[in-house]
This record gives structure tokens, sequence and C-alpha cells, in this order.
């Protein structure tokens, strides 16, 4: 009571007493000690607040409720407390602690919307809608969650839909103020001026019936924006006594008047189910005791009602379906519909709603914020009058939004999230401190929207040696105090500091604050037909001098990817060295890897039984030599020469080599494809063809040299080049020989580095290929389609990608041309005739390359996903090997050299507390990097082997403490000498270089 009250210091008092009485019980203590860290969060003493909290958290026997209710409240201050840290630190944790909460209590519906109030502070639109959708299925009757669902539709100009949600909050809450508010803007906004009024006067309705206030704070604040709202009210009553009566010439309204809305099916279901959890509640709130069962819609002022036509009948609503069903309610109408979904990720100030006829204001809407004070400023009267003045023609669309851009501001009706508890105690629901407390927070309509204007994130602060949150990948040893300016003497000490009582089982390259990869949203530009086609970056080159000139490799970097025409002829390559026929007299046995595919045109995929298209791309392994595949390379193309004579010249002209998207008649395209689809003929794919020993390739392989250095094999410019070992395919060539409808299907490269194709020819290939930020949307389709995007085969379909606001790029390469893939750029590549292709990956000394290539090799992790490329083990060979003048490139190096020896530190601290040997191993002259035998992770430097096993497999410190949890069995193994690592990481610094005099 004296929490409730306002006495916090005498409660303090009391709730320390009860921790030292003789009655005290476990659980009792955990939740005596919770209450007083929300004391301190009260009392704005955040720090003690967020100290005491994850002290709790380290209790044993803690409920799974009420470690839930610790982490939403810390996940909240981290969204909300400025004071804590850096907001993009703070948003960070706040994300990760709330994620805890919904693990804790997977059932809160609370901890889902705060989840969506963090994401929509970030501008992930998509994630927060689905935090919402799912906050909605766990707890529907929480008015705040369709308040700011109603915000997420509006900000995306999706008005019919705000309509509908802000109508639901309002029914489940009709003394939500800011739903009232947000829905009179959003009236204000489409013009419907009388609609607005209604909507501020109840808005304003719960303030002015108030007669006591406990919290003074927030009394100042609510006088402040009820002052606000009301002078807004008076202004439109002025208007609209003002206006001329509706005719029926009058333009027709966007969204459906309040009574209308009140009763669509939705709105009509919500009511319901909450009028039946209503009666079946011992503490409902005071205005549902005299509320009917079907509830009337507000009223509009009498004032008025003679002057407006009768209510419009539903049928007249904009863009709401008439046939709505009651089973569709909560999330079918809501949410979940994939059109509400896929919606674009907008900064409202960049893009504000638009007016017919005057330069438009930005509407700066925010989640459950409502307005203040500065609506009754002269400056802001005389601009509204201005603006009515100079046009002709009264525009109240445009009124409104000078409103909204004068009077919304950051100021809150509710400070922080804890006064929600003290409303729950005010109503009694909590008798007795030694009942189940946790109940406190799981207040399911609070006013948590209207917390802190100012929402940023902070970092998390170095918590207490020996203090560990109950969190598997945020521990105390991910604190600040690990920065890349120490030096490796500073972090050995530091790592000494960490607890050892657990094992660092879980690291990343990556700083330790930032969140894990995950596929990105699609920018949120909406193409026309003619940008998702666009044209793809080319350039010919007509001598060698263009070929090596520095624009060629700046062309290639700044597109996602690029065509080099007539290399070959530039650079007088001798592409014979490559053909099938010279291949056989080198090494007729040597090995090809073959796929047994489906013959199709490139811009379709189909089921086994030709009914449908789809993404799954058939294709099955097996192998052969280069001789015999020669053999069946030629026999095909005899097969295709019989079929043309015995078609003619029309069958003739379906399978040139030379055909083009562009140069194909609609009638041969046809024909084509109802030859694919009747006979479903299959081709035989010759891939990765290993051309990496020099002693058999030699010719071909000294040809090479004659590329310009960014686009060699081997160069000191690119980092594959540094790994210090064979990686097949990508720092040495390989060769796929083709004949027609041979598909490479869709993928990004591996670790996301750049890579390089040559067509040998004599035929053509076409070439599809996606900008590297669209791949979140591909990696989507994929899940849909039910194909992984990293383990799955699959050949999109090009409609999908339209629909989806995701362009292609669509191109033929040619025999000579060179094609630069970027780094990241989603692609899949068919042949068009009998030819053979080389290719290899590069990877540029830069900041953009190296950071989506660690990127890769961390998302890899998650989705359990081998990266081939050792991106810890090359890092190290970087710093040894180069000097980097790139701030940006040396802070990423610099990171992942921190990262990992205070994980190699730590492993070993771990490793001799039990009792455990480090045996020095050391590494061979060009011996490949090590792998995990069991996850396929990469092992630096302390390998884990299992004692008297005959074939010796490295595992990784979690697989091995699998197989042994007190690693007894297990031999310890060390590559490089601490001593040596310290070296490389010290004296790895930022090269400055000396400018030109």
């Amino acid at each position: 009571m004296l929490k409730v009250y306002g006495e916090y210091s005498t409660a303090l008092k009391h709730f320390q007493l009860s921790l030292i009485g003789n009655s005290a019980t476990t659980y009792r203590n955990h939740q005596v000690k919770f209450q007083i860290a929300h004391l301190y969060e009260i009392q704005n003493k955040h720090k003690a607040a967020k100290e005491a909290y994850e002290f709790l958290l380290i209790e044993k026997n803690l409920s799974s409720d009420l470690k839930a209710d610790i982490y939403r409240q810390l996940g909240w201050m981290h969204h909300c407390v400025e004071c804590l840290g850096e907001k993009k630190d703070r948003e960070t944790s706040a994300l990760f602690l709330l994620q805890k909460s919904i693990e804790a209590e997977p059932k809160s519906g609370q901890s889902l919307y705060l989840l969506g109030r963090c994401y929509a502070g970030i501008n992930k639109v998509h994630d927060a809608f689905l935090a919402y959708r799912n906050s909605v299925e766990k707890s529907e009757g929480n008015a705040d969650t369709w308040c700011s669902i109603g915000v997420l539709y509006q900000q995306q100009n999706q008005p019919t839909d705000a309509l509908q949600a802000y109508i639901c909050a309002v029914q489940l809450d009709k003394e939500h103020k800011a739903a009232w508010t947000n829905l009179g803007i959003l009236y204000e906004s489409c013009g419907q001026l009388r609609d607005a009024y209604a909507c501020y006067l109840n808005a304003t309705k719960k303030y002015s019936n108030q007669s006591t206030c406990t919290d003074e704070r927030l009394c100042i604040k609510n006088d402040r924006l009820t002052k606000g709202l009301l002078q807004r009210v008076k202004f439109l009553q002025t208007q609209l006594g003002q206006a001329p009566l509706p005719s029926i010439t009058s333009k027709r309204r966007q969204l459906c008047s309040i009574e209308e809305a009140w009763n669509l099916p939705i709105s009509l279901e919500m009511n319901s189910r909450q009028q039946q959890q209503q009666s079946l509640q011992m503490h409902s709130k005071q205005y549902t005791k005299n509320t009917p069962l079907q509830g009337p819609p507000p009223p509009y002022p009498h004032n008025y009602d003679s002057q407006s036509p009768l209510p419009a009948k539903r049928d007249k609503c904009d863009n709401i379906e008439e046939n709505r069903s009651v089973q569709d309610f909560p999330i079918a109408n809501a949410l979940s519909d994939p059109q509400h979904l896929i919606i674009q990720n907008l900064n409202l100030e960049e893009h504000p709603i638009q007016s017919n006829k005057l330069s438009s204001y930005p509407i700066n809407l925010q989640e459950n914020k409502v307005m203040g004070d500065n609506a009754t400023s002269p400056s802001y009267i005389s601009k509204i009058k201005h603006a009515i003045t100079v046009n002709e023609e009264y525009d109240a669309k445009n009124i409104a939004q000078m409103f909204c851009k004068y009077t919304i501001n950051s100021l809150d009706t509710t400070d922080t999230f804890t006064e929600d508890i003290l409303n729950t105690c005010k109503k009694g629901e909590i008798v007795n401190s030694s009942i189940k407390m946790p109940n406190e927070i799981k207040v399911e309509a609070v006013n948590i929207p209207l917390l802190c204007s100012n929402e940023t994130n902070y970092k998390p602060q170095e918590v207490k040696k020996n203090v560990e949150l109950d969190i598997s990948t945020v521990k105390a040893d991910l604190s600040p105090a690990f920065k890349t300016n120490m030096d490796s003497s500073q972090l050995l000490l530091a790592v000494k500091d960490l607890t050892i009582d657990e094992p660092p089982v879980c690291y990343t390259i990556l700083n330790s604050n930032s969140p894990p990869p995950s596929p990105p949203d699609c920018p949120p530009q909406k193409l026309s037909r003619d940008q998702l086609l666009p044209p793809t970056p080319s350039v010919h080159l007509e001598n060698k001098k263009n070929a090596f000139s520095p624009q060629l490799q700046e062309f290639c970097l700044k597109h996602p990817i690029a065509v080099v025409r007539g290399l070959a002829g530039a650079l007088k390559l001798d592409l014979g060295l490559f053909s099938t026929k010279t291949l056989v007299e080198a090494n007729p046995d040597h090995s090809v890897e073959v796929r047994t595919q489906v013959h199709q045109s490139p811009d379709e995929n189909w089921d086994l039984s030709q009914a449908k298209r789809v993404w799954a791309c058939i294709s099955h392994r097996s192998h052969t030599t280069i001789a015999k595949y020669a053999q069946y390379q030629a026999s095909s193309f005899q097969d295709s020469l019989k079929e043309e004579g015995d078609k003619g010249f029309a069958g003739s002209q379906v399978l040139s080599d030379s055909d083009s998207k562009d140069s194909i008649s609609n009638s041969s395209v046809s024909l084509k494809r109802k030859r694919s689809k009747t006979s479903s003929k299959m081709l035989r794919f010759g891939t990765n063809v290993d051309l990496s020993d020099e002693r058999k390739w030699k010719p071909q392989l000294s040809e090479l040299q004659k590329l310009p250095a960014f686009a060699r094999v081997i160069s000191a410019a690119n980092m594959l080049s540094h790994v210090g070992h064979v990686i097949l395919g990508m720092n040495t060539v390989q060769l796929y020989m083709k004949v027609p409808g041979s598909r490479t299907p869709g993928h990004q490269e591996n670790n996301n580095f750049c890579s390089i194709n040559i067509n040998i020819g004599p035929g053509d290939c076409e070439w599809f290929a996606v900008p590297d930020a669209y791949w979140g949307g591909i990696h989507n389709l994929c899940e849909k389609n039910n194909i992984s995007y990293l383990h799955g085969s699959w050949w999109p379909v090009l409609e999908d990608l339209y629909k989806e606001n995701i362009p292609v790029y669509r191109f033929i390469q040619k025999p000579g041309d060179l094609v630069w893939v970027n780094a990241g750029c989603v692609h899949w590549v068919q042949s068009i005739g009998w030819c053979n292709n080389i290719a290899w990956n590069v990877g540029p000394l830069t900041a953009r390359q190296y950071s989506l290539a660690v990127e890769r090799y961390e998302w890899n992790k998650l989705e359990n996903f081998k990266s081939i490329v050792p991106m810890v083990h090359l890092s190290w060979n970087l710093a040894r090997n180069i000097k980097v003048s790139d701030a940006k490139l040396f802070e990423l190096i610099k990171m992942c050299l921190l990262q990992t020896l205070k994980n190699v530190f730590h492993i070993q601290e771990f490793v001799k507390s039990k009792g455990v040997e480090i045996r020095f191993n050391g590494r061979g002259k060009n011996e490949a990097s090590h792998y995990c035998g069991q996850c396929e992770v990469e092992v630096f430097n302390v390998l884990f082997i299992k004692e008297q096993e005959k074939r010796h497999v490295v595992h990784c410190l979690p697989c091995a403490l699998k197989l042994s949890p007190s690693l007894q069995g297990i031999v310890c193994l060390e590559e490089y000498r601490l001593t040596e690592l310290q070296h490389v990481y010290d004296s790895f610094a930022l090269y400055r270089t000396q400018g030109l005099g």
C-alpha cells in the first residue's frame, strides 16, 4: 500500500525488513527482491533497478513467470531509459531481453507487444507486425497492441486498416486516450472533420471526469496534454459551425464514419468477445458495468447531428470487404493477410501522408503519442488561420496535417511501464505480498505505448564480477570492457576476471553488441515494371589498356553484377586451351561431377508431373570422366542437328545456340514450352571440374595470368590468396561443361565473396541476378516454397519475384565475355547452347566485402551450414600479411582478432580448470583449416580430439563437452603459441599512408 500511494522510502524500508523476517521463504524472498528492484525503477533510479534485477536473475529456483517478468522489465528499461547507454546498443539488448522473456513465458502477450514496440522503434515494420500479431493471439484483449497496429498501418498509408485497428482498441478500452487521439488524426488527415471532432472529444472525456490523481508528475503532464486536445476541439467546433452543409455531390469519403466502423464485422466480434470476458471477470473496469451487450458507438456532439446526413450504409465503406466472417476475426482480418504483411519500411518524415490540394505537411505519428500544448501557441493559430484564408476552398485534409505538424510532440500520458503495476495494485488485484506477485506486471491493458518520449536504446553496462544473467549468449564476458584498443596483455588480464564455472561455448567474431545476423527486409521503394527489369551494367573492352585501367575495377565494384564484353579479344586470351577437345587431350581420365536435370526453358521450372511451376530444382548427382562427358556432349550436338533436319527451319530456330530472350518469337517460345512440358527430356551437366593441379593444367592456368590483377585467381589484393591453403573452386579454377539447358541453381557465392565467370563458348549462357539488398526477400520465398535457402536447390519463378517487388537482371553471356558477380549478389544461370565455362572467387580488400563475409559466416553457424572460407584463420593471416589503410576494414578485422583471442584465452583457462593438459601441436605448411567433425564450425587454435580414436576427428569445445562433460579422455591441442598470437594482435595497426606533397 505504501508503494501504491507514493511512500517509496517507507515502502523500501518495509520490504528490506521483510527479507530478514523469520517467516521468509525462498519464493517470498524472490518476490520481495523483485518489488525492491521495481521500487527503484518507479523512482527513476534506473541503474540501481537494473543492477537489482540482474542480481535477482542469478538467484536459484526462480519461477519461470518471475524470470519472464524480470527480463521484460529489463528489456523495456533498455528500450526507454536514455541514461543507460548508446541507442543502438540499448535497442539490441532490449530485443534480446524481451525475447528471453518470451522464452520464459511463451504465453505472455505483453512481452510480445513490447517486442513489437521495439521493432517498430528501429523501423523493422514487418517484424513489428509479426510480434503484434502473436501478441493478439496470446491476449487479444490488449488495447495498446491494437493501437500500435493502427499506428503502423497509418505510417504505411493504409488508412482503412489503421481505422479497423484503432476501432478494436477503443472497443476494448473506451477510454484509451492515445487510440482516440490517433483515430482523430487519421480522420482529420482524410478530411473527415466531424469524425475527428468526435474522436478528440472522447480522448478528453476521461481526464475531464477525473477528480483525483496520485502521481503529481502524471497529473501535470495529463493536464498539459488534455489542454492541447481541448484547444483542438474548440478549433474544430468553430470550423464545423462555419462549414457548408454536405450535399449529394460532395466528394466520397475515404473512410467509414465511426458509427459504421463500430459495427463492422471485426469490431462486432471484438466487442462481443470483450463483453464475454468482462462478464467472467470479478474486477472489470468501471466503464463496463453499465455497458449493454452491444455497446453503442461514442456519441457525436448534438450541435452537429442535424447538419449531418443519415449514417451511410456499410456497403459504402471504401476498401472494406463486406463478406468477412466472424471466424476470421482476430488475426486473419487484422494482420495475417499477406497483403498487409508485405509492407514498406518508410520513414514517416520523408514519406508523409499526401494531400491532394496543398503541399503536404508531415504527420509525425508516434505510437500512442498524444498532443501537447503547442496547439495553443499564437504562431500555430495564426498559421492555421492563414492556411484557411489564402485558399479559396476550405481544405480539411491540409488543415489537419498542419495541426498535426504543430501539435504532435513527444509527451506521453504515462511516464514508465511501472505505473501500470501501480494501477493494478490500486484495483485490489494484489492483496497479500505472499501471493504470486508476478501477476503485478502482467497487466494486459496498460499504457505502455505512452512511455518515455525519447525511446532510445542503451548499451548494456558492465555487470559486476561473477554476476551472470541467465542468458547463454549475453554474459559478463561480453561487457564493454573488451575493446579493440586494448593490447593483448590487457585482454588477457580481463579474461582472467571472467568466470570459468560455465564453458565459453558461444562466441561471435562480430561486435558482441551486434544482433545475430538474419535475412534483411527488402528495400521499401516500390518499383515500376521497367525498374523490375533493369538493364545489366556492361562495358565493352577495345584493347588491353582498357582491361588494365583502374576504372574497370571501379565499375565492377559499384554494381551488383557486371558484364565485361570482348575481354578475351582485348587480352588475346587463348580460350581454346579450355575447349573440350584440348581438355580431353590433356587429361581424359580427369573426374567430372555430373548433374542430371530436366531440360526446360530458362524462365520456367515445372514439377515432375509438368503440371505447375515450382521453385524446387530437380538434380541428381553422379560422376564420370572428361573423355566420357566429351563423348556425351558431342553426341548431344549430333542429335540436335538430326532433330533440326527432321523438324525443318522452325525447329532449328527454337534450338539455336545464340537465341536470347529478345530474339525468340512468341510462336517459338510457345513451341519450346509445349515440347518441354510433354517430353521432359533429361540432360547431363558436367560441373565442378577441378583445375587446381598446376602439373596437369599449367598451360591453362598460365593463360589466366593475362587477366588484370583484380580478376586473377592469385593476387596480393585478393583476400582468398591469403587463406594459405586450397579451397576448391574459390581460390582455384573450376570448369563447367554444358549442353543446352544445363542449370546452375540460384545461390549466393560461399561467404558472399565475389566471383569471376568466363564463357569459353561456342554457345551462350543466360544469366539471372538479383542485387544483394533483396536476398532476404528471396530467402522468404524459398521458405514459403518449403525449400532451404542454403541447403536446397531452387530455381526462382520470375513472376513470384516481381510480385514481391524484387528486381531481376537478365542477360546473355557470349563466348569471351567475363561476368563479375559482386559480393552477395544472388544469381542463377542456364546454358543456351553447347559451351564450357571457367570460374573462381575473388575477395577485394574492401570493408564491404569483409563485412558481408563475416556476417554470412555467423549466419551460416546459426543455420548449421558449413562456411568453406575459414574467416577466423583468414583474418589472422590478413593481419600477418597486409597493411590496412582503410579504417573501417581495419576495425572489422581487429574486432575478429579481439573476439577470437579472447575466446582462445577463455577456453584455455576453462580447460586448465578441468585439469586437462594443453599440448602444442603446431601447423604444417599449407595445412587446411580445421572444422568440427560434428557441427562443422571452424575450430581455431584450440583443438579437441578424442583419445584412443583410430581416426583423429577435431571437435569444437561444445561438441567435446557433449562427448565428455568433464573433458576426461579428450586431448587438447594448440596450433599457435599464445605469444605468437599476442604478437600478431599487437602488431596489427592501422597503416596511415603518407600524402603526396
